[in-house]
C-alpha cells in the first residue's frame, strides 16, 4: 500500500496497521513557563497543589472543585469543608468564608503563581471548572499542562 496521509507497518500481531503522516507541523516550539513561586502566598497552598497532583487521574473524572476542596483540606489552608456545589461559585466562598483575595493582574492561567486556586466561568456542563497551578501545568481531579478551555473568572489565594 502506498498513500501519503498515513504510513502502514505491520504490527506485533502480523496485521498491518497505520500513522497518520503529519504534513504540517507549528514551526515555533510550544512551551508555557513554569509558574514561580510568591513568597506573599501562603506556603500551604503549595502543598495543597502536592496533595492534587498525587490524587490526580489522567483524565477528568468531573470532580475537579471536590478534589480541590479536598487539597485545600488536606494541606491545612482551610480548616472546614467548602459548602458550594459549583466551580464556578469557588471564588467567591475562598473569599468570603476562607480568608483567599482575588489575585490582581491575572488574565493567563499560566501567570499564576504556583499554588493559586484558578477559577473558570460556565461550560457546557453549568458547573465551570476550578483547578490548581502546579510549577508545570494545572491540577484539580486530573493534571494537565494546558489550561482550561473555559474563560478564567479570576485566580485567588491566602496571602501570608
Amino acid at each position: 500500500m502506498k498513500s501519503t496521509s498515513h504510513f502502514y507497518y505491520h504490527d506485533q500481531s502480523g496485521g498491518i496497521s497505520s500513522a497518520a503522516v503529519v504534513h504540517r507541523y507549528w514551526s515555533g516550539p510550544i512551551v508555557h513557563p513554569f509558574a514561580k513561586i510568591d513568597s506573599r502566598i501562603d506556603m500551604k497552598l503549595i502543598r495543597a497543589a502536592t496533595l492534587a497532583e498525587e490524587r490526580a487521574s489522567a483524565e477528568s473524572r468531573a470532580h475537579c472543585w471536590q478534589s480541590v476542596k479536598e487539597a485545600l483540606l488536606a494541606s491545612g489552608v482551610i480548616d472546614r469543608y467548602p459548602t458550594s456545589s459549583y466551580a464556578c461559585q469557588a471564588g467567591d466562598e475562598l473569599v468570603r468564608d476562607f480568608g483567599f483575595h482575588k489575585l490582581a493582574g491575572i488574565s493567563d492561567p499560566y501567570d499564576a503563581p504556583i499554588g493559586a486556586v484558578l477559577v473558570y466561568g460556565v461550560g457546557s456542563n453549568g458547573a465551570g471548572h476550578v483547578e490548581l497551578r502546579t510549577k508545570d501545568g494545572f491540577v484539580s481531579d486530573y493534571h494537565s499542562k494546558n489550561r482550561c478551555k473555559y474563560p478564567l473568572i479570576a485566580a485567588y489565594a491566602k496571602l501570608d
